[in-house]
C-alpha cells in the first residue's frame, strides 16, 4: 500500500524550526503551481479538467482490503492534483463498488464528475444497471451516463435522454474502445443529440483525427479519450528511449505527460482518462494537467520524434 508518511503537528513545527528560514518561508505567488488546464463541455460551457481517471482493470480488486486501501490513495491523489472526472462501467467487475467505497472514505467534501455506462443487450437490464450504479457509487444523480461500446444504443439512448429530461442525469454519451466501430460511431454522432462521445486516441492510434474528432467538434460534442497509453503498450515501446530535450518547454518530465499532452492539445478533445493502480503513476499522469500545451507545429514535432525512434 502506497501510504504517505504523516507527521504530528508538534513534530512538523519542530522540523520547520530546524530549517533555515528560506527553506520554509512561503514562496512568491509566481512560484506557485500553474493553473489546472480545463476545457469547456460544449453542451453547457462547464469547465472540465483535461485529465480524468479511468478504472478498467485497475479498480477491479474485489474485497481485498490492501488493494482497496491502495486504490483509495490513488483516488485521493487524483482529486488533490485537481482531477474531477472518474469513469467506470458495469463491465469492469468490482470497479464501481470499489470507487463507491473510496468515495465514502474520502467523505462528502469530495464530489467527482461521475461518469459510468450502460452495458447490456437488453433495455430492461440497462435500467437495473443504472440503479446498481447509483447504489454502488452512493450517488443518486450521475453527471454522465454513456452507452458502452454502442451495445443496444438506440434503446439505451432513449432511456438516458428521458432521464436527462427529468433532471435525473446531466449528460448523455456513447463509447467505443480499441478503435472499433468507427463507421457506426460516425453515423450516431451525425444523427443523435449527444453531449459526450468516448473513443480511443493516442500518438499511434490517430484514425479518429480524420472524421470523428472534426465531427464531434462541429456537432458540439465533448470528447473523452480512452486507452491514451494503448493499455500500457506505449510505455513498453518507448520508455527506454529519452524524451526530446525540448519536452521541457512543455513541462513534460516523463513519457506519460508527453503522451497525454499530445492528446489533450487536440482542439476537439475535452478529457483523457488514463487508468493506474499506483500512486506514483497517478502523480505522473496528473502532471499533464498543468503547464503549456503544444501548438500545431509542436504536435507535429512530437509525432516526428516518435516516428524516428
Amino acid at each position: 500500500m502506497n501510504k504517505r508518511p504523516s507527521l504530528s503537528r508538534r513534530r512538523m513545527l519542530a522540523a520547520l524550526a530546524a530549517l533555515p528560514a528560506a527553506a520554509w518561508w512561503p514562496r512568491p505567488a509566481a512560484a506557485q503551481p500553474s493553473a489546472v488546464i480545463t476545457r469547456p463541455i460544449p453542451a453547457s460551457g462547464e469547465a472540465l479538467p483535461v485529465i480524468g481517471m479511468g478504472s478498467w482493470i485497475t479498480f477491479n480488486v474485489g474485497n481485498d482490503p490492501q488493494a482497496r486501501a491502495q486504490r483509495l490513495e490513488v483516488l485521493r491523489t487524483f482529486f488533490e492534483a485537481g482531477g474531477t472526472l472518474v469513469d467506470s462501467s458495469p463491465m469492469y467487475g468490482y470497479a464501481e463498488e470499489v470507487i463507491g467505497y473510496c468515495l465514502q472514505q474520502l467523505g462528502p467534501q469530495v464530489r467527482p464528475f461521475a461518469a459510468t455506462k450502460v452495458w447490456s443487450s437488453l433495455e430492461a437490464r440497462g435500467l437495473d444497471q443504472i440503479a446498481d450504479s447509483q447504489r454502488l457509487w452512493g450517488m443518486e444523480r450521475f453527471d454522465l451516463f454513456q452507452v458502452h461500446n454502442l451495445l443496444a444504443w438506440r434503446q439505451h439512448l432513449q432511456t438516458l435522454q428521458s432521464m436527462k429530461a427529468r433532471g435525473e442525469l446531466r449528460y448523455v454519451g456513447v463509447t467505443t474502445s480499441h478503435g472499433r466501430r468507427h463507421g457506426d460511431l460516425e453515423t450516431i454522432l451525425a444523427s443523435q443529440p449527444l453531449d459526450f462521445v468516448q473513443l480511443t486516441y493516442n500518438v499511434l492510434d490517430r484514425e479518429v483525427e480524420q472524421r470523428l474528432l472534426p465531427l464531434a467538434q462541429e456537432r458540439g460534442i465533448a470528447v473523452i479519450v480512452n486507452r491514451p497509453f494503448q493499455g500500457g503498450a506505449l510505455f513498453q515501446r518507448f520508455e527506454r528511449q529519452p524524451l526530446p530535450p525540448w519536452a521541457a518547454e512543455l513541462e513534460c518530465r516523463n513519457w506519460a505527460q508527453f503522451f497525454l499532452k499530445f492528446i489533450v492539445s487536440h482542439p476537439a478533445v475535452t478529457c483523457a482518462i488514463p487508468a493506474t493502480r499506483q500512486v506514483a503513476h497517478m502523480v505522473e499522469n496528473m502532471g499533464a494537467l498543468r503547464g503549456p500545451l503544444p501548438d500545431t507545429a509542436t504536435r507535429q514535432r512530437m509525432l516526428d520524434y516518435i516516428a524516428a525512434l
